[in-house]
């Protein structure tokens, strides 16, 4: 059975009664993949949860998709589920999968689908704002994504009858030249965007990004609603993700939550094993055969500051040393490529805040309570 007949049989038809306006509602967009929309929502819930307010969560369109017991969800969705008591079904804070198809049997039939995306969407939401005071809906990229299938940001919010905030990187020239196109995309839509949060911002550059990011914004006609820093911890992977990435199997896994803050190649002699350990956080990629390097971060007390060690080319040392690396508490893990690929493939990942991130979740939770208007942007909702 095609997906397209599997998407059609699990809407049982159109909406019979009219979706829900009452409840206040924001989209928040951005102005590129990764600029900072889950922050964001994630914040934004817990700073509207800390004003009493009853919150509710739908993310229209899931990309990264995640299975959930017998639901395909987003995982943002799953994130946000996990942190705050929102009493929704998951299913409903995440009703449309793209899988790989999806866009091929949308073009097959858009008559067909298009009316039924839309629905489900609506639906979905109905169920997330069930006694709600405000709903954070969350987009999927810059005000255009999605457009191939017809529910593209802007007209999802169009759909949801929904206001928009952007989320933009820190900067001047840049997010403001990108505003302005996302600006259009949804006042072409008949969506009004409330605000804009800059986010990553340099702490040194904070107040001279507020003051002239805030001028420029302000001649396109929407304010600047939030200034958020940049947070180091929040841009660093965890070691766990780093195995994922890199396609890595564990042989010690890490006894707790480790981040890693630098990625060196064990090149050097094992008598300059040290000046791998100046830096914690740091994550060394060392054939298996370099025993040498191995046995003087053992010597070093390497556990203090390594976040692990990943073991390259498909080598691994001996058994005794596997073992004293073990005892010293150094978490160990091994891939089949070579050190410089598996490098190259981690300077380049996607970080995502994960449920995991138990570091992460506070410091979030505070930098968008104190660097947003939460109160303006809850005026600009509801007038």
């Amino acid at each position: 059975m095609s997906s397209r007949k599997r998407f059609a049989e699990n809407v049982p038809g159109l909406l019979s009664s009219p979706m829900n306006l009452t409840t206040s509602r924001i989209f928040v967009a951005a102005t590129r993949m990764n600029d900072g929309k889950t922050t964001t929502c994630l914040g934004l819930t817990a700073g509207l949860q800390s004003l009493g307010l009853r919150v509710g969560y739908i993310k229209p369109i899931a990309q990264r998709i995640v299975q959930s017991g017998e639901d395909q969800v987003d995982e943002d969705t799953l994130l946000i589920d996990g942190l705050y008591k929102l009493d929704i079904p998951i299913a409903a804070m995440s009703p449309v999968a793209v899988s790989a198809d999806f866009t091929k049997n949308f073009l097959e039939n858009p008559d067909e689908i298009g009316p039924q995306l839309k629905d489900r969407i609506c639906r979905a939401f109905d169920r997330a704002a069930y006694g709600k005071d405000i709903v954070v809906v969350e987009g999927s990229g810059h005000a255009g994504v999605g457009s191939v299938f017809g529910a593209s940001n802007a007209d999802n919010a169009k759909v949801l009858n929904s206001k928009a905030l952007l989320v933009a990187a820190g900067g001047i020239g840049k997010p403001i030249d990108e505003a302005a196109l996302n600006l259009s995309l949804f006042e072409k839509a008949g969506v009004q965007v409330v605000g804009v949060i800059l986010n990553k911002v340099l702490p040194d550059k904070l107040e001279f990004i507020r003051d002239f990011a805030g001028r420029g914004l302000r001649r396109l006609g929407v304010p600047l609603l939030g200034v958020i820093p940049l947070q180091e911890t929040l841009i660093y992977p965890n070691l766990d993700q780093v195995a994922e990435e890199t396609k890595a199997r564990w042989i010690h896994p890490s006894a707790g939550l480790k981040r890693v803050r630098r990625v060196v190649i064990g090149a050097m002699s094992g008598r300059r094993a040290e000046e791998y350990l100046k830096v914690n956080g740091t994550l060394v990629i060392v054939p298996g055969d370099r025993e040498d390097l191995l046995e003087a971060f053992i010597k070093a007390g390497g556990e203090k500051s390594l976040s692990g060690i990943l073991l390259s080319n498909g080598l691994l040392p001996n058994e005794a040393i596997l073992q004293k690396l073990k005892e010293a508490g150094i978490a160990v893990a091994a891939v089949e490529s070579e050190s410089f690929a598996v490098t190259s493939r981690i300077n380049n990942m996607t970080v995502k805040t994960m449920r995991q991130d138990s570091d992460k979740i506070p410091i979030i939770e505070k930098m968008i309570k104190e660097s947003v208007d939460i109160p303006g942007l809850l005026k600009a909702v509801k007038n």
